[in-house]
């Protein structure tokens, strides 16, 4: 007899023939392997004749929606499928719990469909990427007090032959960083949707020009990170980023603004510790200034937010701004390792 305090086993449906799905199933996977109370299983349903033929007849139909299926057979697809999985696994808690206020999993919905339409362009772009990117060594058994020996050697083209040298230190911190910068144009352009249906042309304002300077950011990082050595779960920092400028939306600008002030907040930390251990340590040239200039960047972005907010914000606000900002420095974790 199953305990009751085991949860039901959970069966992920994925198409391992998708790029994107097998790394973000492998990612998936690792924690699952790590924590066996989670209770996920995977079955991969994209190879016709070894897929399990349980699922022969409606393959298509999972082939082109994420699903999970119940131990009594019924399923969930979708964003509701993600949270399902999501509230099993460590590190992505936080998600799920956001994912379940009222009006989110709308949200979620809505953002996951807009994924599905630029998908297949996303899938050939991985699959070039997979064809011209080359192993990455890693420098093993170097002491940790010695970070500029401990490198990371990339070549990321086969025709550029281009290579990038870091500390592993740093790369861990600018793959964080990447990802961070990925998650805040998202934010501003979930801000932008709901600002357009709801009518705030102020709000929609602030929104296209602080997310101009965020693609900035993005394009000054993604210089310094090739794409082999990138997060692998931007697809998760897109929906995460997009849902947290959205949902404040919904309550109005003085929502967002406080939520962009909180956000921020977090940012220019992140970037202060960075600039800390490279003033200590030192660097390769110009990446301390590139630092520099994006935290003094944020750090206007939520100067001008905590303004425009105005009066001290109620408690159900101040409460939604710290899980940000929790839910923020989960995912610099998560991001240094993946």
């Amino acid at each position: 007899m199953k305990s009751a305090e085991s949860p039901e086993i959970l069966k992920v449906l994925f198409d391992g023939g998708c790029p994107l799905c097998r790394r973000e199933i492998a990612h998936v996977k690792g924690l699952a392997e790590k924590h066996q109370e989670s209770a996920l299983c995977f079955v991969d349903v994209s190879d016709a004749t070894s897929a399990d033929p349980t699922y022969a007849h409606d393959r298509a139909q999972l082939l082109a929606r994420f699903h999970v299926e119940r131990a009594d057979g019924s399923r969930l697809d979708g964003a509701a499928a993600f949270i399902a999985m999501w509230r099993r696994l460590p590190g992505w808690r936080w998600l799920a719990r956001i994912a379940q206020l009222p009006g989110m999993p709308f949200l979620f919905e809505v953002a996951y469909r807009g994924f599905l339409r630029v998908r297949p362009t996303m899938q050939r772009i991985a699959v070039h990427l997979e064809k011209t990117s080359r192993p990455v060594p890693v420098t093993a058994n170097i002491p940790t007090n010695e970070p500029a020996k401990n490198t990371l050697q990339s070549t990321i083209d086969g025709t550029a032959n281009v290579a990038t040298t870091l500390p592993l230190h740093l790369l861990r911190e600018l793959r964080s960083d990447h990802a961070g910068e990925t998650g805040a144009v998202y934010i501003y352009r979930g801000i932008v949707a709901v600002a357009r249906r709801r009518g705030y042309p102020e709000l929609i304002s602030f929104a296209q020009r602080h997310g101009e300077t965020e693609s900035e950011h993005l394009r000054l990082i993604e210089a310094w990170l090739p794409p082999p050595l990138q997060s692998r779960l931007l697809g998760p920092w897109r929906i995460a980023g997009w849902l947290t400028g959205a949902l404040p939306a919904l309550f109005g600008p003085r929502a967002v603004y406080a939520t962009i002030a909180a956000v921020e907040t977090f940012v220019d930390h992140h970037y202060q510790q960075q600039i800390d251990y490279l003033n200590q340590h030192g660097g390769p040239e110009g990446l301390l200034e590139l630092l520099i200039r994006c935290q003094a960047d944020e750090c206007h972005h939520r100067d001008e937010a905590a303004e425009l907010a105005g009066a001290p914000a109620s408690w159900i606000l101040r409460g939604w701004c710290g899980l940000v900002g929790s839910g923020s420095a989960t995912a610099v974790k998560i991001a240094r390792r993946w």
